[in-house]
């Protein structure tokens, strides 16, 4: 897999900056070979932040067993003797069986490189750290890159040295438990230490979690309110039994039985239910809206509104290489439409997946009904272990959706590092959508509507009967399916990835020699060696697991209504876990440029998009919302209006079911246990609109179906038209970034102009300047 990743990343990718090699575990008593590379500050000056012109920033590891081989020993020469070429001094040390080779770069080679990208007299380490990894994944003279030698064993691995100075000051302030309720994040130090995409990360991570904690609030508040209504939330009837609901159980139920369900589901479908889902409508724009301007802040506090990534890209590239031709835009129908069809066979996969789940679900009610446990609650059991196999297919389906979006990606042949990202970005974001959310929407919008009715059921391989929502509706099943798979998300996913790396850091320590060499560099090479490896996904898993979370806060939070709140901890926590595991547990990312946080900026707009029209759709046709304000206002006592002390409520439930008679019922159901259930005694009934003649659908079903269509349409409205006048409302780019820009723009042109045409105010252009030519 990792293999996929570099070939995707490393070609055509010369302009950009791709991350270290992930190392292939050899360990440190293998012997290896090192080389050490910095690009020193054109200008080293004096003061207490002056930096060794020899400091190695860089450092490339080889085993020496590649040196005894003489293919790979002169390739390995070969490398060597072309970084000379380029301006870079080469320093040999022995130490016992390795080989040490620090390299820094000539004061004009620095100067040539760091004076291009940055306008400062010192160039900050980030920035001659992307240089020389720009020089290192670009062909030296040979068609051969750093990759290439990689894949045929010349070098091993390669990575940026952590700075020890400015670790020890964020291991304090943000790289520790002790900070995690913070309120603020050292995100200039950040950008100091891992560059700007980095800091982007975590400076729209801080924004995202501050920003729920109006929203946490809400859901809590909607969640709390059921409590003051827990005892009046539904009314049942003690003479109401319930036609048997799966094959497991051939008793009738009361439907007095199922009260507590039933209160426990009003807890968080009640009537502030539609309200809390626009609410959520406007928070996704809002949190939208106020992070561009937060972002446009940053960005032009560190002077990089104007920047341009591929005009840098290619003056690094021309610098680098004066016979370097640029690579154009390329488009192919056939391609395309071979993409199309692909990713449309992996999003039918995706479905295909969780129709197995619906088969578990089936065969486990069967199986569990089987067991004939009185504390077992079937339908609990089904729900819970089917989003614990829902989880483990999450897990599976993960690496195989990285490794198609990969294929895909490399199939489209963008045309440079950043375009391969933007779109791997939408490929894999799509794939994980499919994968994380399709049992969700089956439980939300199929479950329970295709199975038919008692008497003619709907069954799988004509043996086993679909799964029936429980009995107090499918919210129920909604909210505990989302709160399985959100909580092992939010824990079990970070215990993890926490962990694993703890893990693998303490057994490589234990593994590694314990002689301190005379050098101290070489300790603090052995040091980072040790550490985890990173890879091009290290902080695309971290934007890719928070835009999932968000997915899940926003587009069912209608059915799960602490889902923000439960994000606000997990964020709080998911802070402190990313910035220890990246600066303590793994090795440096290489710093990468960046002005925006990219595609998923998108991917944030349409799940704003997707949440209103998927919280519409639950509260239309999976929560019973809809239905009790038709019976309140068309059927029920309240119709011709409300009266004192009379609840409007009263005769809801027997009103929302449908008589079933016993004598339709199948051989195999009928029994002495069921003798005394006649139609003639208390009848028997299940959750449907239907006749009881026929069993067709009624006239109320067809009324609220209109009702719901109708209601569907009127909120996706309403909530997009207050998405788009918040969008309106809320500027992009604050009015002081734009002043501060225009002052710039203006100074430029200041610089610019001669001498002798600059004027004061208010005076005449000259004749020559006229902005009307004299000559016909």
């Amino acid at each position: 897999m990792q293999d996929e990743e570099r070939a995707l990343f490393s070609a055509g990718t010369q302009g950009d900056s791709a991350l270290p090699m992930k190392s292939r575990g050899v360990g440190m008593h293998l012997g290896q070979s090192w080389l050490c590379c910095s690009l020193s500050s054109p200008v080293p000056g004096p003061g207490p932040h002056h930096e060794d012109p020899e400091h190695c920033d860089y450092v490339l590891v080889a085993n020496t067993a590649a040196r005894r081989k003489p293919g790979l020993a002169r390739k390995q020469q070969q490398f060597l003797k072309e970084l000379r070429m380029k301006g870079f001094r080469v320093k040999e040390v022995e130490d016992g069986k390795k080989v040490f080779f620090g390299i820094w770069a000539e004061k004009s080679v620095s100067e040539q490189y760091c004076m291009l990208l940055e306008t400062q007299e010192a160039t900050p380490i980030t920035t001659r750290i992307r240089i020389f990894n720009f020089i290192l994944n670009s062909e030296l003279g040979f068609t051969d890159t750093f990759q290439d030698l990689v894949k045929c064993g010349v070098f091993e691995t390669s990575f940026p040295l952590h700075q020890e100075e400015k670790k020890k000051f964020l291991k304090k302030e943000w790289a520790c438990w002790t900070q995690l309720c913070a309120k603020k994040q050292p995100i200039d130090s950040i950008r100091d230490y891992f560059g700007e995409k980095v800091a982007l990360y975590f400076a729209w991570l801080g924004w995202y979690t501050c920003m729920l904690i109006p929203a946490a609030g809400a859901g809590l508040l909607i969640f709390l309110s059921g409590f003051f209504h827990f005892n009046a939330s539904q009314i049942s009837a003690h003479d109401i039994f319930m036609c048997p609901r799966g094959d497991h159980s051939h008793k009738f139920q009361r439907l007095s039985d199922t009260c507590t369900f039933a209160k426990l589901t009003h807890l968080f479908d009640n009537e502030g239910t539609v309200a809390f889902a626009i609410f959520m409508a406007l928070w996704a724009t809002v949190f939208l809206e106020f992070w561009k301007r937060k972002r446009a802040q940053v960005v032009q506090h560190w002077d990089l509104y104007g920047w341009d990534e591929e005009e840098e890209e290619m003056a690094l590239a021309l610098i680098n290489s004066p016979h370097y031709q640029l690579k154009q835009q390329q488009h192919s129908y056939l391609r395309s439409t071979a993409i199309l069809l692909l990713s449309l066979l992996m999003i039918c996969l995706m479905i295909g997946m969780a129709h197995l789940l619906v088969v578990y679900r089936v065969l486990a009610a069967a199986a569990f009904g089987s067991l004939d446990l009185p504390f077992l609650q079937v339908t609990t059991a089904v729900v819970v272990t089917g989003a614990l196999v829902h989880y483990m297919m999450i897990l599976i389906m993960t690496k195989l959706n990285k490794y198609v979006a990969l294929k895909l990606c490399d199939l489209e042949q963008p045309r440079t590092f950043s375009e391969r990202e933007s779109k791997f970005t939408i490929k894999f974001f799509t794939l994980q959508f499919f994968a994380h959310f399709s049992s969700l929407i089956y439980i939300a919008f199929i479950l329970g509507r295709i199975n038919g009715h008692p008497g003619k059921s709907v069954r799988l391989a004509g043996q086993w009967k679909l799964e029936e929502c429980h009995l107090s509706g499918c919210m129920m099943d909604l909210f505990v399916q989302m709160a399985v798979i959100m909580g092992l998300k939010q824990t079990l996913s970070n215990c993890v990835e926490y962990l694993s790396p703890w893990l693998t850091l303490k057994w490589r320590s234990m593994q590694a020699r314990w002689d301190r060499p005379a050098d101290p560099e070489l300790q603090v090479w052995r040091q980072n060696y040790r550490l985890n490896s990173v890879y091009t996904f290290s902080l695309f898993d971290e934007f890719m697991e928070m835009m999932i979370q968000y997915g899940f806060t926003t587009i069912f939070v209608a059915a799960f209504p602490l889902a923000p709140l439960l994000a606000f901890f997990s964020n709080l926590v998911e802070t402190r876990l990313d910035a220890i595991k990246m600066l303590r547990l793994q090795r440096c990312l290489v710093p990468r440029k960046a002005k925006d946080i990219g595609t998923w900026l998108q991917v944030l707009e349409i799940i704003g998009v997707l949440a209103v029209i998927a919280n519409g759709m639950v509260i239309a046709f999976t929560s019973d919302f809809i239905p009790r304000v038709v019976y309140k206002y068309h059927y029920g006592p309240c119709r011709r209006g409300t009266l004192p002390g009379l609840d409007c409520l009263t005769g809801y439930i027997n009103h929302s079911l449908s008589v079933f008679h016993t004598k339709d019922l199948p051989i195999s159901i009928k029994g002495t246990e069921n003798e005394n259930v006649t139609e003639c005694s208390p009848t028997p009934r299940y959750r449907d609109y239907r006749n009881s003649h026929n069993y067709n659908f009624s006239k109320q079903f067809w009324v609220l179906l209109a009702i719901r269509l109708a209601f569907l349409i009127l909120f996706e409205h309403v909530a997009l038209c207050i998405k788009l006048i918040a969008a309106w409302f809320v500027p992009d780019v604050p009015q002081s970034v734009k002043n501060k820009v225009l002052e710039q723009k203006y100074e430029r042109l200041r610089k610019m102009m001669r001498p002798g045409l600059q004027r004061p105010p208010g005076s005449p252009l000259p004749p020559s300047c006229s902005l009307r030519s004299t000559a016909v």
